[in-house]
């Protein structure tokens, strides 16, 4: 499958088949974080890769946020969390001097390409962020100093979970040299 076909296919899926995700895919997709650029090549991420339904479900019932609890999530096989270290020099005096999380966004180019190695795969992903980070910790006895910052549900779509998305034209998302000016291209 070529890139633009992944890029394609890649849906956030929300009703997962049973069928448990293999060791060699999760090894495939963890490599695949693996491989992210990072700042200063920091590599300051972590993942928790989480299989045991009651370890699931769990977190379902003790750590989802009220409104939109994402209850669907029980039904995935697989639930990776990305954290972020924190202690790393170039996450400390970065921030301090740019204002930029740089943990966030190298975490977010790790997540991605677990997203992309996973719809390769033939499996669907969906991020979630919105869940009590303290309770995360607290059922994975992850420490103080550790950042949770996103979680990945991972498994087999049910075939009647694809829907298309619908996106934005080209031309509504960049501009050319300056905020608003077109995009110029030669043809």
């Amino acid at each position: 499958m070529d890139f633009d076909h992944i890029l394609e296919r890649r849906i956030s899926v929300r009703s997962f088949d049973s069928k448990p995700v293999k060791d060699k895919e999760l090894l495939a997709i963890i490599e695949a974080a693996r491989l992210a650029p990072s700042a200063c090549n920091s590599q300051t991420w972590r993942f928790v890769a989480i299989t045991d339904r009651e370890f699931i479900q769990k977190i379902c019932d003790e750590a989802m946020r009220p409104v939109i609890p994402n209850k669907w999530l029980k039904q995935a096989p697989l639930l990776i969390v990305g954290c972020s270290k924190l202690d790393v020099i170039s996450n400390r005096i970065g921030t301090r001097v740019t204002g930029i999380e740089y943990y966030q966004i190298d975490l977010g180019i790790a997540m991605e390409h677990m997203v992309l190695k996973a719809t390769e795969l033939g499996l669907g992903t969906c991020w979630i962020g919105w869940f009590n980070e303290n309770k995360i910790k607290e059922i994975l006895d992850i420490p103080k100093k550790i950042k949770v910052s996103a979680m990945l549900a991972v498994g087999y779509p049910k075939k009647k979970s694809a829907k298309k998305r619908n996106r934005k034209p080209i031309e509504k998302i960049v501009f050319s040299e300056k905020w608003g000016q077109s995009l110029k291209m030669d043809h």
